[in-house]
């Protein structure tokens, strides 16, 4: 009779804790049913990319002095960079420069070792395309500035969400003023 009731016990016991974990969990499902959604409906709406982002490199045609530290510090030499010495000024003259957006990693070292910042990164992020030669840039295609997904309707949802309204009043609580 002694181990029937040590049985009855340690069955008990075992219900008890596997109520007490399915109450837990119940407990995390409920928390999270205030949250507000993370994610996003993509072709309606858009995030907002960070400043430091990597997107579609900029080209400013004036200012390239062809010296080709970019294709030098690529890892995969993708830039092509076409130019001719020019004898009576003694300078390279540009002629054609493009990028293969199929093949580029976006890593950067391109527009950080460029010497007359003629590179720089844009916000521009939809580069999909049927046809994998459209994503050929060349210097005219390159030079093009995208269009500011800041100014698009479908961000105005996103930036004026309750959530991102508390955390902009949490970073204005937590400035101090140091003016004097």
């Amino acid at each position: 009779m002694f181990p029937m009731l040590t049985g009855f016990i340690s069955y008990g016991q075992q219900t008890i804790r596997a109520a007490r974990y399915i109450g837990q969990g119940l407990i995390i499902t409920l928390s999270h049913t205030n949250r507000l959604p993370i994610t996003i409906h993509y072709p309606y709406e858009k995030s907002i990319t960070s400043e430091r982002f990597r997107g579609r490199i900029h080209f400013e045609f004036d200012k390239c002095i062809a010296c080709e530290v970019c294709v030098r510090v690529c890892p995969i030499d993708l830039p092509l960079v076409d130019w001719k010495f020019e004898k009576d000024i003694k300078r390279k003259q540009l002629l054609n420069y493009s990028i293969d957006f199929g093949v580029c990693i976006f890593c950067g070292n391109c527009v950080e070792y460029c010497p007359t910042n003629c590179l720089s990164m844009t916000e521009e992020y939809e580069l999909s395309t049927y046809d994998r030669h459209e994503l050929n840039y060349n210097q005219i295609a390159l030079s093009r500035l995208p269009i500011s997904i800041m100014g698009d309707y479908t961000i105005q949802t996103i930036r004026n969400s309750p959530q991102s309204k508390i955390d902009e009043e949490k970073s204005w609580n937590s400035r101090t003023i140091t003016d004097y």
